[in-house]
C-alpha cells in the first residue's frame, strides 16, 4: 500500500529530479508539441474540460459535480464525459448505475451519474457524441487537458492549494504532465481548492493572463457526526492525506488510517484485513464514496464492508456562489464566438 506519486515531486527539486531531468526535458518536450498541434474536432455543444497541470488529484470531481449541477439550474441538458479508468468497458457506454459496477465504468464515472448521463469512452468523440445522441446539450469532461481531441470550449484547471505543481517539474522528474508555461497557454481559468500557498505562482501567471481564478473548498456533509468517534480511515484516492485532513476537521478521533493507490479495487483479502483491525481498535471504518463505490459486494468482506463502513460525503463550495454559473456561461458564449469565427480562425 504505497502512494501513487512519489513524494519528492511535492518538494523543492532534489538530485533525483536533476538526475531524471534529461528524459523530463524530451517528455514534456513531446506532449506540450502534442497539445499545440493535435487536432482537436468540435462536437456541436459547448465543452467544459475540467483538468489539471499535473498528475493526481486536485478535486476535479467535485468540480465537475459542481458545474453539472449549475449546469442543469440553468436550464440545460449536461453530461459527462470520462475516459473511465479502471473500468474495463471499451466502446463509448452510458452508465447504468443500477447495473454497473466501478470494475465496469470506474469509480468517478458511478459518482458522476447520480447527478447527470454520464458517458465512459476511450475515445472522448465517440463518448461526446453518443452523450449528444441522447439529448446532451452542454458536456463536462473530466479530464482530459493535455490528451484529449476534442474542442475545449473552455479549459478549467484545478490545482491543490496545499500541494500546487510540486518542484515544478516535468515527468517523471516531477508531478507536471508537460512544461508549465506550454501548458497554461491552453488554459481558460484556474480553480485554486483549500488552503495554502504552494499554488501562488500559477495563480500570478493567471492574474498576469488576465484568466479568472475561483476560489472554493471541500466541505464535509453532516460533520458533526463523526465529531468524537473513533475512526479506522481507509482511502484508495490520489491524495489520501487531504481526506484524513478533512475526517480530523470534523473532530472525528483517527486511531489508524491505511492508504492504496488511486483507483485501488480492494481484494477480499483486503477488506477482511480492515474489518479485522476495526473490530481490534473498536474503531468504526470511515472512507470516500469514490472508494465506497469500489468495494465489490460480491464477496462476504464485501458485503460486510458496505453494510459496516460509514462514507465521509464531501462538497465543494466556492467563495463565489455565482461562479459555477459563471463558468457553465463563459464556456457556452466561447461555443457561440467560435460557431461566428471564420473556418481555421481561434484555437
Amino acid at each position: 500500500m504505497i502512494p501513487e506519486t512519489p513524494p519528492f515531486w511535492w518538494r523543492e527539486a532534489d538530485w533525483r529530479a536533476r538526475l531524471l531531468s534529461p528524459v523530463a526535458w524530451v517528455y514534456g518536450a513531446v506532449a506540450a508539441g502534442r497539445m499545440d498541434r493535435a487536432p482537436r474536432v468540435p462536437v456541436g455543444v459547448p465543452v467544459v474540460c475540467i483538468g489539471n497541470v499535473t498528475v493526481g488529484g486536485a478535486g476535479k470531481t467535485p468540480t465537475a459535480i459542481a458545474l453539472g449541477r449549475a449546469a442543469l439550474a440553468e436550464g440545460l441538458t449536461p453530461g459527462f464525459l470520462s475516459r473511465g479508468y479502471g473500468g474495463a468497458v471499451r466502446a463509448a457506454t452510458l452508465v447504468d448505475p443500477l447495473r454497473h459496477q466501478a470494475r465496469d465504468v470506474g469509480d468517478e464515472p458511478l459518482l458522476l451519474s447520480a447527478v447527470a448521463m454520464t458517458a465512459v469512452s476511450r475515445n472522448r468523440i465517440d463518448g461526446a457524441r453518443l452523450l449528444i445522441d441522447h439529448g446532451a446539450d452542454f458536456i463536462l469532461m473530466d479530464d482530459g487537458f493535455q490528451s484529449a481531441r476534442i474542442r475545449i470550449d473552455h479549459a478549467l484547471v484545478v490545482v491543490d492549494a496545499s500541494r500546487g505543481v510540486g518542484n515544478g517539474q516535468t515527468l517523471p522528474a516531477g508531478p507536471l504532465r508537460a512544461p508549465l508555461a506550454r501548458q497554461f497557454r491552453h488554459v481558460d481559468a484556474i480553480l485554486k481548492i483549500g488552503e495554502g500557498h504552494a499554488a501562488e505562482g500559477l495563480v500570478r501567471m493567471a492574474a498576469r493572463a488576465g484568466k479568472p481564478v475561483h476560489l472554493a473548498r471541500l466541505e464535509a456533509a453532516d460533520a458533526r457526526r463523526f465529531a468524537g468517534r473513533r475512526v479506522l480511515a481507509f482511502s484508495g484516492i490520489a491524495d489520501p492525506e487531504k481526506f484524513y485532513r478533512t475526517l480530523r476537521g470534523t473532530g472525528a478521533d483517527l486511531v489508524a488510517t491505511r492508504s492504496f493507490p488511486d483507483h485501488h479495487p480492494f481484494s477480499e483479502a483486503e477488506m477482511a484485513a480492515l474489518l479485522s483491525e476495526a473490530e481490534r481498535l473498536a474503531a468504526v471504518p470511515v472512507t470516500t464514496s469514490k472508494d465506497r463505490v469500489r468495494i465489490d459486494p460480491a464477496g462476504m468482506a464485501g458485503r460486510r464492508l458496505l453494510a459496516g463502513a460509514d462514507v465521509l460525503e464531501v462538497g465543494l463550495a466556492f467563495d463565489d456562489p455565482a461562479a459555477p454559473a459563471r463558468i457553465v456561461r463563459a464556456a457556452r458564449a466561447a461555443a457561440r464566438l467560435r460557431l461566428l469565427a471564420p473556418e481555421g480562425a481561434g484555437g
